[in-house]
């Protein structure tokens, strides 16, 4: 059952102080954590206290676990509740990341560092973590956008022929030049043709932004050749498959910094303003697509069969700080589930990945094997619930514009232009203080007392 929190669209219609009447007591939610109240567990009222888990945990990082490279003090407490005297996890746990600038072996060393307990990289999850399922781009050459080790990454996930921007300007270097200090002098010819380029895969953002929007731009509008003249009637494009769709993060910066979804904004545009078209996805990863929650999940399921917990995993729970990825996901895929449910069976994976422009389709008999299709199709969860921190992006204090009426969708959505906006989809079930109140109210939720 939804917690009845005040609508977000009561929000978008503030008063002339641009806060509305009932933000007075959500402040009060994200102030200090106060005793939480003692809710019904989800399940069927039996007041018994739960020793196994029929829930799991799907943590955010930044903006819930740490700022930049900051611990967030209230991570700490909260996982010293996860795990026994042996370290071991009480709950099955995977992290969600929208990162995807590191391999998540590294990630996980971050983590267990940060947090103080053994994380392992299975219950890891960068928003790239799906492409290792599309094995059709993996014998294909593609050019990989982003920063970090780029080629050791591409290659973990599959991929047998990646190429980065650097090495496609090497190539080409005439095609570089808005920063006039990098302008070759001397041009000599390059010993080795590069093949064509078959896919573009966008992990993250880049240091470069100038150089890689005019590269992957040349790229697609040379089906492949970027030193061949622009063809625009080749369209659609060589395919496109984007990780991290975040048009915003938080750091150790008092307001939020620039995501993958800036650049990609920026790469959408300058497209659509060369061509008149508008650049397709073959696929979007990371938060809030469905896909994302179905790999995750399916990663909960391994890490209760590894540990012989018989109990189903009824819950999931997402703790973020972003209303519209993290919130927007897990109750995306809550509706999933729950249609799923309604259904009365289990619908094979669909590969829409929520696009409200119909340009993010994809193929997922020709993208995915059998295994990871029949894995990723059994969903067993029954229900996705968004638990909301105040201590990343979210902020219950920030003002907001007083006339919202003209443009309603544009003001508040920041979710990626292929995600319809639904207010009912930024609405959190549960809106807590910080991750170590989140876990105390999973805790309580679930009758839940470990042994």
């Amino acid at each position: 059952m939804r917690r009845a929190l005040p609508p977000l669209r009561a929000l978008l219609r503030a008063g002339a102080a641009g806060r509305p009447p009932w933000l007075p007591a959500l402040g009060g939610l994200c102030g200090a954590p106060a005793g939480l109240p003692a809710p019904a567990a989800e399940g069927s009222g039996d007041s018994k206290l739960n020793i196994l888990p029929s829930f799991g945990f799907l943590f955010d990082i930044d903006g819930v676990l740490v700022r930049g490279k900051t611990p967030i003090p209230a991570a700490k407490t909260a996982f010293q509740k996860l795990v026994n005297s042996q370290g071991q996890f009480l709950v099955p746990v995977v992290f969600v990341t929208n990162a995807g600038n590191c391999l998540r072996q590294k990630k996980a060393d971050q983590l267990s560092h940060l947090l103080g307990v053994p994380i392992s990289q299975d219950q890891v999850m960068m928003s790239h973590s799906p492409l290792r399922m599309f094995k059709r781009y993996h014998e294909k050459c593609v050019l990989v956008s982003g920063q970090g080790p780029l080629l050791d990454i591409a290659q973990d996930l599959g991929f047998c022929q990646p190429i980065t921007i650097e090495t496609l300007r090497e190539k080409h270097p005439l095609l570089d030049v808005v920063d006039h200090d990098r302008r070759p002098n001397v041009l000599y010819p390059s010993a080795v043709e590069l093949p064509k380029i078959e896919a573009v895969v966008l992990f993250g953002e880049p240091v470069r932004w100038e150089t890689n929007l005019q590269l992957i731009i040349d790229v697609l509008l040379t089906s492949g050749y970027p030193g061949n003249p622009y063809h625009h009637e080749n369209y659609p494009h060589i395919p496109v498959l984007a990780c991290n769709m975040d048009l915003m993060w938080v750091a150790e910066a008092q307001s939020p910094r620039f995501g993958h979804g800036t650049f990609m904004v920026c790469l959408e545009n300058i497209y659509k303003k060369i061509t008149g078209k508008d650049l397709k996805y073959e696929a979007l990863m990371g938060k809030p697509s469905k896909l994302t929650y179905q790999y995750a999940e399916y990663l909960i399921r391994a890490q209760a069969a590894e540990r012989q917990w018989k109990q189903p995993i009824q819950t999931l729970y997402a703790v973020g700080d972003n209303l519209m990825t993290d919130v927007y996901g897990a109750n995306l895929y809550n509706r999933y589930l729950e249609e799923n449910s309604r259904k009365g069976s289990k619908s094979r994976i669909q590969a829409k990945v929520a696009g409200g422009r119909g340009s993010a389709t994809l193929s997922q008999d020709d993208e995915i094997d059998n295994s990871w299709e029949t894995e990723l199709a059994s969903a067993a969860a029954a229900h996705c619930r968004s638990v909301l921190v105040c201590t990343g992006v979210y902020n219950p204090h920030t003002e907001v514009p007083l006339d919202t009426r003209e443009s309603i969708t544009e003001t508040v959505f920041h979710g990626h232009r292929d995600f319809r906006f639904d207010p009912d989809l930024v609405e959190p079930d549960h809106i807590v203080p910080d991750v170590d109140a989140a876990v105390d109210l999973v805790f309580q939720l679930e009758n839940f007392a470990p042994n």
